[in-house]
């Protein structure tokens, strides 16, 4: 906006104030701002640089921000994981937890990556990460919006089959529960988990679980 070079203090500061006003107003409807929602503005990209040397906002990744006042989200970790990196699924443990399905709180959120497909360096949250094929990545991927951010988190069913196969990692505990609470609280059922666990190439392994159920 608003060139500031040469201009005094007096003048400057009606211009700043102008332009952190129409930052908080995107903040108000995303959990982030980037340097792209300003580029059809008239606001220089600099001024999201100049905010976070005052403290008001923090850089996540080159040109992404987010606010240091913002209203703590409950998916706070998986947005800021889908904004640094959005082909990534949150999966295992951290679906489990996003679909309500586990009392658990990781400490780490899980996320799937397609093979081939470069690991994100991802600062902050701090992550864990497994590698799916094409295949087993593309099923069961779900969308849903949080604050402006599409979050993408595996479905019931493709989370329970997850915990199955990935069961020597988070306990077969956890998946059985996750297999018996995903019915109990009709969140899946079990033709649609038995479509996973093919995907999963897990049938063998879930079926004395369901036949139990």
């Amino acid at each position: 906006m608003h060139k500031t070079k040469g201009m005094n203090k007096k003048a400057v500061e009606p211009v700043r104030k102008q332009a952190f006003k129409l930052v908080d107003k995107i903040l108000a409807r995303k959990s982030v701002v980037t340097i792209k929602d300003l580029e059809s503005t008239n606001v220089s990209r600099n001024i999201l640089a100049d905010m976070a040397k005052e403290g008001i906002l923090t850089c996540i990744k080159p040109g992404v921000y987010e606010s240091n006042n913002r209203n703590v989200s409950e998916f706070e970790s998986f947005e800021d994981i889908s904004v640094q990196a959005p082909n990534a699924v949150v999966t295992l443990l951290s679906a489990l937890q996003f679909h309500e399905l586990t009392t658990e709180n990781p400490h780490q959120v899980w996320i799937a990556i397609q093979r081939g497909q470069r690991v994100p360096k991802i600062k902050y949250p701090p992550t864990r990460h497994v590698i799916f094929s094409e295949k087993t990545h593309k099923f069961g991927i779900e969308e849903h919006m949080s604050h402006g951010v599409i979050l993408k988190v595996y479905s019931v069913a493709k989370t329970i089959a997850d915990c199955f196969k990935y069961r020597h990692k988070i306990g077969l505990d956890v998946a059985i529960e996750a297999l018996k609470d995903g019915l109990k609280s009709k969140k899946t059922n079990i033709n649609e988990i038995w479509e996973a666990a093919k995907i999963c190439r897990v049938q063998n392994i879930i079926r004395p679980y369901m036949e139990a159920i």
